[in-house]
């Protein structure tokens, strides 16, 4: 690990010495510790800040200033230009150098570790601030929480959070938004009515993970009530707009796209997040021309659309068969942005081609996308064939679906529905034969009760 950082240093230093050096003596009177603080805060790609640490290993910066603040600043700056593995050897050399971390260096080490999902380092990790007696500092305690629900272990993060008798905002917080963007959207909501009775008032980040969560379960009235508690939340300037934003979302996503474009259209700031989410709400449920105006609203507004936006335009082309209209965006997407394809906009043209009977188009898109095509794409495939009775396109598909998953029945399904709409009732009754050998059956449809609580 050493000979990394070394070797790192003879390789850089050779083309960096001269003009770091420069730099760094322009004022021999400067305190060095700021001047390379300085320097670490300006780097903006990874190259560059590989130059000053090479220096800073030349110069043996680290063994004269051994302060926990100088090893936190390169660690910090590796992790926001996101190389976790290199902020994790620093942590590791930092400890064989004998100086402990203090409450800023383990949630910068707990951020390298959820970058690159080292789970088990982050483990030790918390190991080492109960050693130090971190646990219940703030700052180290989110950062447990934040790594336990990223995992997926929210038993775990529920422990380190019932452990500190006296927890702070920010760790009400991390838990409400590690159970929201795990899924558990109602655990969520349950943790936040537990944190007003504990008389605390929630803050701009502690709304945004509610309005997710309320989103992910359609709870119109919770989010009614959500919407005022917006108004009195103390938000900082930066999580502001990250508050009007899931408002939008979670109205879109309860299907109330009157109240989700009120607010869009009080909103005294709009980014690209504003109108992604506006359009992916109106193609949610099927406003396609709502969908493309707010489109070209957001293109003559100056904004730039990512790729999300795409994938919300495309669907909506999709709810409304608009194939011409859909082929422009794609193009428009590549070239006009230069935004690369992913498998979510492949999967809307084909399930856009496949609707319109262009299966031939479909298939080729298929067939010349440059990563695998998964379930999903198959099926809208395998759903055009249906539609269409294109029985040896159907047998084709149905073959890949199979290795995919072979333990889902619905290719056996469809397959035997097209054979049966072409009146070949002997492939239907082969298809039933295997089903019934590979002792697979159609699993009946039910529904769930819901409850307001």
């Amino acid at each position: 690990m050493l000979r990394f950082f070394f070797q790192l240093g003879r390789r850089c230093y050779s083309v960096s010495q001269r003009s770091i050096t420069q730099t760094l003596l322009l004022d021999s009177a400067n305190n060095p510790v700021t001047l390379i603080a300085t320097q670490l805060c300006n780097c903006t790609h990874i190259h560059q800040l590989n130059q000053v640490y090479a220096h800073i290993l030349r110069t043996h910066f680290l063994e004269s200033n051994p302060a926990p603040f100088n090893w936190n600043n390169i660690i910090r700056c590796y992790t926001r230009l996101e190389a976790p593995r290199n902020a994790l050897r620093l942590h590791v050399l930092m400890l064989r150098a004998g100086v402990l971390p203090d409450r800023y260096t383990l949630p910068i080490v707990l951020k390298a570790v959820c970058q690159s999902f080292a789970i088990e380092l982050g483990k030790q990790v918390h190991s080492l601030g109960v050693k130090i007696g971190l646990q219940t500092n703030e700052y180290c305690e989110t950062g447990f929480i934040n790594l336990y629900c990223k995992s997926g272990e929210f038993t775990s993060a529920r422990m380190v959070f019932d452990e500190n008798p006296d927890p702070k905002l920010g760790s009400w917080n991390a838990v409400i938004g590690g159970l929201s963007q795990g899924g558990l959207a109602r655990d969520a909501i349950r943790v936040f009515v537990n944190m007003r009775r504990h008389g605390f008032a929630p803050d701009g980040v502690t709304m945004v993970s509610l309005t997710s969560a309320c989103g992910s379960v359609g709870d119109l009235q919770l989010g009614l009530q959500l919407h005022t508690c917006v108004y009195h939340a103390k938000a900082a300037e930066r999580t502001d707009i990250l508050m009007w934003n899931s408002l939008v979302d979670m109205y879109g996503k309860c299907g109330r796209m009157d109240l989700a474009y009120k607010v869009f259209a009080t909103m005294d700031e709009r980014n690209v997040s504003s109108w992604t989410s506006l359009i992916v709400g109106y193609a949610m449920h099927g406003h396609v021309n709502e969908a493309l105006e707010c489109f070209w609203c957001m293109r003559e507004a100056g904004v730039r659309p990512n790729y999300v936006t795409f994938v919300g335009v495309l669907s909506a082309c999709v709810h409304g068969g608009k194939v011409q209209e859909g082929r422009c965006y794609f193009d428009m997407m590549k070239n006009v942005y230069g935004i690369t394809p992913r498998l979510q906009h492949y999967g809307c043209m084909v399930d856009l081609l496949g609707r319109a009977g262009l299966l031939d188009e479909a298939m080729k898109m298929v067939e010349e996308m440059p990563m695998k095509p998964n379930s999903i794409v198959w099926g809208c495939l395998m759903g055009a064939c249906e539609t269409y009775g294109n029985v040896e396109m159907g047998e084709y598909v149905a073959k890949h679906l199979q290795a995919l998953e072979p333990w889902n029945d619905g290719a056996y399904v469809v397959l035997s529905n097209i054979y049966a709409n072409k009146g070949m009732w002997k492939e239907v009754e082969r298809i039933r034969s295997s089903m019934k050998e590979g002792r697979l059956a159609k699993v009946p449809a039910y529904s769930l009760t819901t409850n307001s609580d």
